[in-house]
């Protein structure tokens, strides 16, 4: 059998000391709480997009020519026009394991042209490569 109570329970006074109400927090107080938290993540979603997101800076493979010890990769890279950039290329083996990594240097180009096509050769080691990629190209930290 259950019991429902409809009167709130009554402990003896002075038996488990003085009852206390919750604390509450005023409805200001939680929303200037909640514009910081979104302010600060705005913040930091501006920050980490200006540092890694610029989607001015796009590279696409045109071909690549994979030897023993190197593979030779031409890419053209898409940019504003008259800008350096850096463009981060790696040659990956079978099984997927790295076996080539560098920075390449895009250099300025013509001022107005907006993409600069280039041949870079990779030195690999250990396995052979069978794919060579240009990972991503971002700006010239100045």
């Amino acid at each position: 059998m259950s019991e429902t109570r409809t009167t709130p329970v009554r402990f003896p006074p002075g038996r488990y000391g003085r009852r206390r109400n919750g604390r509450t927090m005023s409805r200001p107080l939680v929303a200037a709480a909640a514009a910081l938290v979104v302010a600060g993540g705005l913040a930091v979603t501006v920050k980490l997009y200006q540092q890694y997101g610029d989607p001015a800076y796009t590279a696409s493979t045109v071909t690549y020519d994979i030897q023993d010890t190197s593979a030779a990769i031409t890419f053209q890279v898409v940019k504003p026009g008259g800008e350096p950039a850096l463009c981060q290329v790696r040659a990956r083996a079978r099984d997927g394991a790295e076996v080539g990594r560098a920075e390449v240097e895009v250099p300025p180009g013509e001022p107005g042209g907006d993409s600069v096509t280039l041949t870079y050769t990779l030195p690999t080691s250990g396995a052979r490569a069978v794919v060579v990629e240009v990972q991503r190209c971002y700006p010239v930290q100045r």
